[in-house]
């Protein structure tokens, strides 16, 4: 194990400290025989038994603010700034504080016992420095506090070789219940002392994290820009001057680190610099106002990376521990990763103009298993960043071995250091607690550099979304760190590919050592399949798009984001999350629906029924069949069959009708069914259903129909012979005539004419008087050469 790595060493003094310190051992020789003395009577309040209780306790608390140089050298002043504060009920009088520095702390875990602080006061600690080097209090006064500031020469502090000295900071002095002086108060801390440099330095990588969680909704605006919406402002926030963000990117720009960048977070700060709404109360949201803030920091970021290794993480940082537990049963979950993975290049390309490295995955904490593994591997990445408190060392090793590990399958786990990467986590708001925490990642880094003179290469992966107060003590250790004479920096891809150690371990730890606490946050199988059936119901609707990418862009980012590992421990507003993407996509594919129709009447045997499809999208759609079912063709048919169809295709904001043809055959109700489907058969939206009352031509009407038929055709026939009559007529008649000119010729013109054309004119009119007018006769046609208007019911050539 790690822990087997600590060597006893060695720390000899000096013979001046010494000296000094068996004369002050001689001095207090009187002193601590009366305390031996007094100790066998009963304690009681007002004892030295009593006081050591006090004094364990600590009624004066003492905090170091800052101590710098944070890793000194020869010649150097250390200074020790900080605060006292009486925590008791009476004053304390003739105080000071005053430094103690103890023997060398030769392990990693007596590094970590010592930062617990679970000795007595003064335990591990050797005498006050003392002299001129102490910051004295006539008085402290219950409940005020005092600042002290503390410069001593670092040649005062008797160290001895190199190593990782405990430093005391203690507060002395005497109550009105305890009239002796007394340590009252002590802050431990860490002094890294390596006057020359090393044989070897330790190859550091340390990753410098960019990573925030989900802002942006699957919402945008229906204009040509597609304006986007945040959920909320909280990413202005973030990157706005003295923001977590903007310290993380000020911070880090002046170090060499590792950037590890969440795509998503680059592509919602872009989609800020232009037009942007935010959602407020309810369904409304406003105009985003940030855009200047948004420009500012890319730019610098795009500054900071430039000449420094940036890895992407899949799109929204995917939690692949939830994924492998609960998603790999549900289909479709490992393609969100894929997507994820395939997208993170070219959106770091183009935002920040640099090629990121993308085949490093990075499970929550570190925290691994076989399952862990084969997911974070099945979208092409064949690194995983581990921690040593997960894949921990099993084998004899006697020091802390190189980060990479071969674990199988060509996949290489690089293996972060679980306390320099833990260092930082808590709250380091203040001061005092920022300070241990860089003091302690210097001793713990020093101290593993004096494991072995073998040089190796070790990863700090600090938690992935470090605060400002965390970041800015980061940033405080890495400086101190790369100025150091015991480390140098390193990529993360050199790392990779250093040469392994031979005795560190490289089984990967079984589903069942997988923590506990990191299970219970995990998102659940629920959860991937609702993802699982939003991509359906996205897959249904982009079909039949004209411009599928204003879809399928914004919706398939939104899944990623759904599977964020931002989400652990707010399983509520993941929740939210995921019912808000689902329920706009409703909305959208809502907006191709078929128009509802009321009960349909059909006169006679063949009739047409439209039916209306109404786009209220921006674009235009196709790829859609409209299929018009009769639930009982034997009453109704469509088409000539129990249903027919017809290709719809809708521009934006625009709707069509289209008619089926019918054919009736009895009468009476019949419900038809309206439904549209895109090409491949799926049913898309909700139906449309309606009733159809047929009126069937019936026996009766068709006998009256018939009977008025044969009138006409009676009617006709009347005429066609009444008019045979009449000119059989006329040509007897004009035989007669003919016969009459003869006889007149012989007895005398004139007369005989005219009674004969009388006698022509009464045929006629009795002629016309026995033939009736038919109602199937026109009115008469007016004369061609008539310019005269024409009469009410004229035929009019024209």
């Amino acid at each position: 194990m790690a822990e087997a790595a600590d060597f006893p060493g060695m720390s000899p003094s000096p013979a001046r400290r010494w000296l000094r310190r068996t004369g002050a051992l001689l001095a207090g020789a009187p002193l601590l025989a009366g305390l031996l003395q007094l100790s066998a009577f009963p304690a009681h309040a007002d004892t030295p038994a009593a006081a050591k209780e006090a004094a364990d306790t600590g009624s004066v608390a003492v905090a170091v603010d800052s101590l710098s140089p944070a890793v000194p050298t020869d010649g150097d002043t250390v200074t020790v700034s900080g605060t006292v504060t009486n925590n008791g009920k009476q004053a304390v009088t003739d105080a000071h504080v005053g430094l103690r520095v103890g023997s060398a702390l030769t392990t990693r875990s007596a590094i970590d016992d010592a930062a617990k602080g679970t000795r007595a006061l003064t335990g591990a600690y050797g005498s006050e420095v003392g002299g001129k080097y102490v910051a004295e209090f006539s008085e402290l006064t219950p409940g005020v506090a005092e600042h002290f500031s503390i410069s001593v020469p670092v040649d005062e502090l008797d160290l001895g070789r190199e190593g990782v000295y405990p430093l005391g900071v203690s507060l002395s002095g005497e109550t009105s219940a305890q009239q002796w002086e007394q340590v009252l108060g002590i802050q431990r801390t860490f002094l890294p002392w390596q006057p020359d440099g090393a044989d070897k330095a330790t190859k550091t990588t340390v990753l410098w994290p960019l990573i925030s969680t989900v802002h942006m909704t699957a919402e945008t605006g229906s204009n040509a820009q597609q304006t986007p919406v945040f959920r909320n402002e909280d990413l202005a926030e973030e990157i706005a001057p003295g923001g977590r963000l903007d310290q993380l990117l000020s911070l880090g720009k002046d170090l060499d680190v590792t950037w590890v960048i969440d795509p998503d977070l680059l592509a919602s700060v872009d989609a800020m610099t232009g037009s942007y709404r935010v959602r407020t109360d309810g369904d409304t949201t406003r105009a985003g106002t940030h855009q200047a803030v948004a420009k500012q920091w890319l730019a610098e970021l795009q500054q900071a990376v430039a000449e420094k290794e940036v890895v992407a993480l899949p799109f929204a940082d995917p939690d692949l521990a939830s994924l492998a537990h609960n998603g790999t049963g549900v289909a479709g979950s490992l393609s969100q990763l894929k997507a994820a993975t395939d997208v993170a290049a070219t959106t770091v390309e183009t935002v920040l103009h640099v090629t990121p490295s993308t085949d490093f995955a990075w499970p929550v904490d570190g925290a691994v298993d076989p399952s862990i593994v084969k997911v974070a591997t099945s979208a092409g990445a064949d690194r995983v960043i581990a921690r040593s408190d997960s894949l921990a060392e099993t084998g004899g090793l006697t020091y802390t071995p190189s980060a990479a590990r071969p674990i199988g399958g060509g996949t290489t786990a690089v293996v972060a250091d679980a306390r320099l990467s833990k260092t930082f986590q808590g709250d380091l708001t203040k001061a005092s607690a920022s300070t241990l925490a860089v003091q302690e990642f210097l001793a713990q880094s020093l101290t593993l550099n004096l494991q072995t003179n073998k040089q190796r290469s070790i990863v700090v992966a600090p938690q992935r979304t470090p605060t400002a107060s965390q970041a800015q003590a980061m940033a405080a250790a890495v400086t101190a760190l790369q100025g150091s004479g015991w480390s140098q920096a390193e990529d993360l891809t050199a790392a990779a590919a250093a040469k392994p150690d031979g005795g560190a371990t490289t089984k990967v730890p079984s589903r069942s050592a997988y923590p506990s606490s990191l299970r219970k946050q995990e998102l659940p199988k629920s959860a991937f399949e609702q993802i699982a059936a939003t991509q359906d119901k996205l897959d249904n609707f982009k079909v039949i798009l004209a411009d599928k990418s204003r879809v399928v862009t914004p919706f398939g980012r939104a899944m990623n984001r759904e599977m964020s590992a931002s989400w652990r421990g707010r399983s509520t507003a993941a929740g939210t999350f995921r019912e808000g993407v689902l329920s706009y996509l409703d909305t959208l594919t809502d907006q191709v629906k078929l128009i509802d129709k009321s009960e349909t009447k059909l006169s006679g045997r063949s009739a047409t029924i439209p039916v209306t499809v109404q786009n209220n999208l921006v674009q235009g759609v196709d790829h859609l069949i409209l299929r018009l079912s009769s639930t009982n063709d034997t009453r109704l048919e469509i088409g000539g069959h129990v249903y027919a169809e017809q290709r719809i295709e809708v521009s934006g904001g625009h709707s069509t009708t289209v008619k089926f043809t019918t054919s009736a055959n009895v009468n009476g109700q019949t419900t038809v069914v309206a439904q549209l489907y895109t090409e491949d058969g799926q049913e898309y939206g909700d139906p449309v259903v309606f009733d159809v009352k047929v009126t069937e031509i019936t026996a009766t009407v068709m006998l009256v129909i018939g009977g008025g038929v044969l009138l006409l055709v009676l009617a006709g026939f009347r005429m066609y012979t009444q008019r045979k009559r009449a000119a059989a007529r006329e040509a007897e008649e004009t035989e007669e005539a003919g016969a009459e000119e003869t006889d007149e010729a012989d007895g005398g013109p004139g007369e005989h004419q005219g009674s004969e054309d009388r006698t022509e004119e009464e045929s006629a009119a009795r002629s016309g008087a026995d033939d009736p007018e038919q109602p199937s006769d026109g009115s008469p046609d007016t004369a061609a050469e008539s310019t005269a208007p024409s009469g009410t019911g004229e035929r009019v050539d024209r």
